[in-house]
Order: structure tokens, then sequence, then C-alpha cells
């Protein structure tokens, strides 16, 4: 793939030809005195500098220039550079030869002695530091390059970007640091490029900060495409989480059953969440869904998972597996319903076991009732024995479910083991619910 998705042209401040007149005052270095109070300090250049500085200064303003001659003579101008000044305008010099004749080797050399002379104000140091990581690219020389855009970051450098489709975008230290994580990923350090991903968002999320897109979208596509299953799960939450939409929501829930060994029960308690967003990829999603559910054990939730997904287009209304599973459940739910009462008692009665409450909570949770769901769950998590991690996913859903979004979000937080991303899921959205 393109190292980049983007073109960008880079008018360097000091890519103006230095002549000796210029060098009292550099292209790059010049001032709006009128802006200033007090007069600008006039750079000093020494006689020997001077001598060597201008034939080549006077080679680049010929109409025919002969580079090769004026090269010849940087060794000997380097040898009078003394003061910071002179480093500072031997570098430009350095750095406009290069340009014309297409030598990156001189122009890194240029750049290195113009920042090196700290003569430079952050913006340009920032451009030149820029420049150099474009040439370290083109010569493959990853450490120098992730370096130079380092420098760029630390003088907090910003320009726009002409993309490839001819748009301009606003490029500053957060798509530098796209550019950084790139560099590990063109060289197939996939680990380390998500781990430096991963420790920006992290500190962007602590600070309170707006995580940028490209950084999720990044990290995300490295993991899914090299099937890093675990960071991949790890990025899709963060996608909901700081972008979401219909898609995203839809590609996590995915991703995260993809990402994990899980069993029917964890698998219904994510595509649950399916039906909450009110998003499936497909229609397969669904499928699986009911077959999940079983017509024999959550009739009523079969029979209003088939339905909306008929009612939203989602699923075909004539799709025999839907159209069966659906006639079986129906004819079941009257005498499950009937019996609800009697599951409720028995639920209540002191000496109802973890199994009893369990089974209650997962039928009232099932038929639309999560008062009730939540009530029994509750109970059961006091008793011995009682699949912590499953029932507290469980009652979160139906703390959710009752719009109880602060509860569901810290009884969620509280599940651990496998279920832990599903539950991560959980808590996203409810905090989105609860934001609305």
């Amino acid at each position: 793939r393109p190292t980049s998705a983007f073109a960008m042209a880079i008018a360097l401040a000091a890519g103006g030809m230095l002549t000796a007149t210029a060098i009292e005052a550099p292209a790059y270095a010049q001032r709006d005195k009128k802006k200033k109070k007090d007069k600008e300090e006039q750079a000093e250049y020494s006689k020997e500098f001077l001598a060597a500085y201008q034939p080549i200064s006077e080679i680049q303003k010929q109409d025919a220039p002969d580079y090769a001659q004026a090269k010849s003579l940087i060794p000997a101008m380097l040898a009078t550079v003394k003061s910071d000044d002179e480093k500072n305008a031997a570098g430009g010099m350095m750095f406009n030869l290069a340009n014309d004749m297409g030598d990156d080797e001189l122009q890194l050399q240029g750049i290195a002695m113009m920042i090196e002379s700290g003569k430079l104000d952050a913006a340009t140091q920032g451009q030149l530091s820029f420049a150099a990581y474009q040439t370290y690219r083109e010569m493959n020389d990853v450490a120098n390059a992730r370096a130079s855009l380092e420098n760029a970051i630390a003088a907090n450098y910003s320009f726009n970007a002409t993309m490839t489709d001819g748009s301009t975008q606003q490029f500053g230290p957060d798509r530098m640091r796209w550019l950084i994580s790139d560099l590990y990923f063109d060289e197939g350090n996939y680990a380390e490029g998500l781990s430096y991903l991963t420790g920006l968002i992290e500190a962007r999320k602590a600070e309170g900060g707006v995580v940028p897109e490209t950084w999720v979208r990044q990290g995300l596509a490295q993991a899914y495409e090299n099937n890093l299953t675990r960071d991949a799960v790890k990025y899709a939450a963060y996608l909901v989480e700081s972008y979401p939409s219909d898609v995203a929501w839809g590609d996590a829930v995915i991703i995260t059953l993809n990402g994990n060994n899980y069993e029917n029960p964890e698998v219904l308690d994510l595509l649950r969440l399916s039906r909450r967003t009110g998003v499936y990829n497909d229609q397969r999603v669904l499928s699986e869904y009911v077959e999940v559910l079983d017509p024999r054990r959550y009739p009523g939730e079969v029979v209003a998972v088939i339905d909306e997904g008929f009612a939203s287009g989602v699923a075909d209304k004539t799709d025999p597996y839907l159209i069966e599973t659906r006639r079986e459940a129906a004819g079941r739910i009257s005498g499950d319903k009937a019996d609800l009462p009697n599951l409720a008692r028995d639920a209540r009665s002191a000496s109802a076991d973890v199994k009893t409450l369990v089974v209650a909570g997962d039928t009232f949770l099932s038929y639309d009732q999560p008062a009730e769901a939540e009530e029994f769950y509750a109970k059961a998590l006091t008793k011995a024995g009682v699949e912590t991690p499953m029932v507290l996913t469980r009652l979160g859903i139906a703390q959710y479910d009752q719009g109880k979004y602060a509860e569901a979000i810290e009884t969620f937080g509280k599940v651990e083991g496998a279920r832990r991303d599903l539950a991560n899921l959980w808590a996203i959205h409810a905090a989105q619910k609860g934001a609305m």
C-alpha cells in the first residue's frame, strides 16, 4: 500500500536563495520590524566566512549555475563557520543548493546545521524538521524519519496539506503522530505501531481530550487486516466510543464476536446489544441471534426479534427458517407467560436457590420485563455458586432496559473474564444513551 494517503507540497520559508545581501536577514529569519518594540539584533559574520560564502552565492545567481563547482566550495565555507549566525547561514546555503541539485544528503546536512544553530523560530524549525522527515522517508531511514517527526511535533508545527483528491487539510502534531505509527506499520512492526497508538489514545482519554479519528481507524485497520484479534476488539471499542455510527456498532459487535471464543450465552448477550442499537450487519447476524435464543427457551424474545427484523427490512419475510422458528416460538408464548407468576413467586421465596433466581431473571428479561429481571439477578448474586460474570452482564442489561444507565455502567464495569469485552461495549452504549 502507499506509504501515505496524501500528497503534500511544502513551500519552505527557507527555500529562497540566500544572497550576499540576504545573509544579513535571511528569508527564513525575517521579521516584521514594525511589530517589534525593539530593533531586531543584526546577525554578524566574520570576513573569513563571507569570503567563503559569497562565491557559492554568486554561482547560484548565474543563469546556468555550475552546481558541482558550488558544492565543491562547501567544505571551505564550513571550515570558516564559528558563530551560530554563520552556522545558520551556511545551513541555509546548503539547503538551497541541495534543493537545486536534488541532493538529499546535502539537504539534510543543511537542515541539521540550521536547527543546531538555535537561530530558528519554532515554526521554521518545525517546517524544516518535517522536510527532513520527508527526505528520510524517501531514503527509507525510518529511525531518523521518526526522530524528525518528533522534532516537528515538539515545535507544534502545522500546515495545510494538499491531499491526493486536491483538497486541503490542516496537518498538525496529531496527524504527525499518525505518520509515526505509519512508519511502524510500513516496516511490519504491527505490535509496536499499535502499542504506540494505544498509548496516545489512552493518554488523550485520560486528559479528557478528543481522540483523533485517524488514530482509531488506523489502529483498527492494521489490527483487523493483520489478524491481531485482541487489538481489533480494543480498537472497535475505541471507534464506537469516540465515533459511533450504525456501521461502527455493527462492525464492533462482529469483531468482538470473532475475537473471542464465546459460547452461546456470551453470544446471546452480545447480540442482544445489536438489538438495542438497532443494527445488524445482515440477516445472518439476526438469524444467529434467533438460533442462540432457541424458541423453546425464550419464545417471546424470538418472536420479538424476528418481527423487528421483518419490520426493519433486515430479515427476509420469506425466509423458511425464520418463518418456521417464529411459528414454533409463537405457539409457546401463551403457556410460557401463564407460568410467569408462579416463577416469580418461587424466585421471591426465602428458599429460592441460585438456579431458580437466574432462570427467573432470564425469563423476565426475555419478555421485556427488566424490573423483575433486575430483582432476581441482584438476589442471585448473593447466592453461592452463582456464575457472576453472566449474571452481572444480564443485571446490567436489565438496568439498561429501564433507563438506569449510570447503574448499568457501574454493573458492566464489574464484569471480568471472557465477558469483559462484551460488557465494555454495553457500557459504552449505556453511556451514550445516558448522554442523550
